[in-house]
């Protein structure tokens, strides 16, 4: 009985390998060279339904962005594998079957899951009900497939569901009320860069105040001439410092590099990243050259740049690389606070509210005056920048904003 079992099992997939030889696995791709794993924030085409090369076939979410992944060749979604909203998708897991036109179709479902893992339908229904991943589970039927019994003695579903039993029959008193967010790949892959960089590089700090009253009616003047052209337009604060960010970096180059272990990277150009709050975590989108280009252009695309970044739609090449990083918290009248380094970078640069501040003033009648000041943080990693390298950096980027003409010059 068990033979002839084995050997209907065999005939099937000798028929199903013969008529279906044009079926292929479709793969989580690797959206990046540090991309390991990635989620399905959804699918644009249906199970059945025919794609052209350059259709979007889903969107996959990468721990810094929604990116849409588009069909290379002409084909049929015959299978999908791992449904919207899957997370933790390892690079290079099955995540569909593709067909083309013509294959037969009547099997599929059989043919997706008996190419990796053979399982009964009541064995795959009762798993799929009960959240058990079949790879978990070790078949007893024939060949090693997974019957319906292997399910229902699956020991660690049975250890959660008596945890989960024990939980929820505790007193209601002995928890206060929560709630729980789950983890997405942007917030896992910021919490594990962020504490690695924090152990691992010797992190320094040095503070300046610089007075902001030229750089204010510079931009002031420029705003009124751009609202003349562009109502649209207008130049922030951020976009002076992240002007004076890389004509800084290009007096003292050492801070524009990066510890790559056996040697230290100096960059020639200042593509500076910029982090930008959204609502799944902190991304840098990189305005890139940022010493050839103008406070206009710099604005235009830094603006750009933030709103893709909010909407989750960057490409990877707008958030990757990148020589420097500047976090801007003065928007939400934050006055001082010291920000992580991004390896392989070297520095981060952290800016702080410009608020009006009284300041000694011998040459006026009452002493003192009121200025607009400005406090930033340079976080640097001692490996590659020396104090006195950060020192001399911080003196180049105050004196340009101080004077902020100089940028013309």
């Amino acid at each position: 009985m068990a033979s002839s079992s084995i050997t209907r099992v065999l005939s099937r997939q000798m028929h199903m390998s013969a008529r279906r030889h044009a079926l292929s696995k479709f793969s989580m791709p690797a959206m990046s060279p540090t991309m390991t794993e990635g989620g399905i924030a959804s699918w644009k085409k249906a199970e059945g339904e025919t794609f052209t090369a350059g259709d979007v076939l889903l969107e996959i979410e990468t721990d810094k962005a929604t990116i849409d992944v588009e069909a290379q060749d002409d084909g049929i979604l015959a299978k999908i594998i791992a449904p919207d909203g899957s997370k933790n998708v390892a690079v290079g897991s099955p995540i569909a079957i593709m067909a083309e036109e013509g294959d037969d179709l009547s099997g599929k479902p059989e043919l997706v899951k008996g190419e990796r893992i053979f399982a009964s339908p009541i064995a795959k229904k009762i798993a799929l009900e009960r959240g058990i991943p079949l790879a978990q589970v070790k078949g007893t039927g024939p060949e090693g497939r997974i019957i319906r019994d292997d399910i229902e003695k699956f020991q660690p579903f049975a250890a959660a569901a008596s945890a989960v039993a024990a939980t929820s029959s505790a007193p209601a008193t002995s928890l206060p009320e929560y709630t729980d967010t789950p983890v997405t790949n942007m917030r896992r892959v910021i919490g594990s860069r962020l504490t690695q960089s924090k152990q691992e590089l010797p992190h320094y700090y040095l503070t300046v105040q610089i007075n902001m009253d030229k750089t204010m009616k510079l931009r002031e003047v420029f705003n009124k001439t751009l609202g003349e052209k562009d109502k649209a337009a207008k130049l922030s604060v951020n976009d002076f410092i992240l002007k004076a960010v890389a004509c800084a970096l290009n007096d003292v180059p050492e801070a524009n590099s990066a510890w790559l272990g056996e040697v230290i990277r100096q960059y020639k150009k200042a593509d500076i990243s910029v982090a930008v709050a959204t609502p799944t975590g902190l991304i840098t989108p990189i305005v890139k050259d940022v010493g050839s280009k103008g406070l206009a252009t710099i604005s235009s695309e830094a603006k750009a740049l933030a709103k893709k970044a909010r909407d989750g739609k960057l490409a990877p090449q707008e958030y990757q690389g990148g020589t420097f990083t500047v976090s801007n918290l003065g928007m939400y009248d934050i006055e001082h606070f010291t920000a992580i380094i991004n390896p392989p970078q070297s520095c981060i640069l952290a800016v702080g509210t410009t608020k009006p501040t009284i300041v000694p003033a011998p040459e006026e009648e009452r002493g003192f005056k009121t200025v607009n000041m400005m406090k930033v943080t340079l976080s640097s990693d001692h490996r590659t920048v020396d104090g006195a390298v950060g020192a001399r950096w911080m003196t180049a980027f105050k004196g340009y904003l101080e004077n902020p003409l100089t940028f013309m010059l």
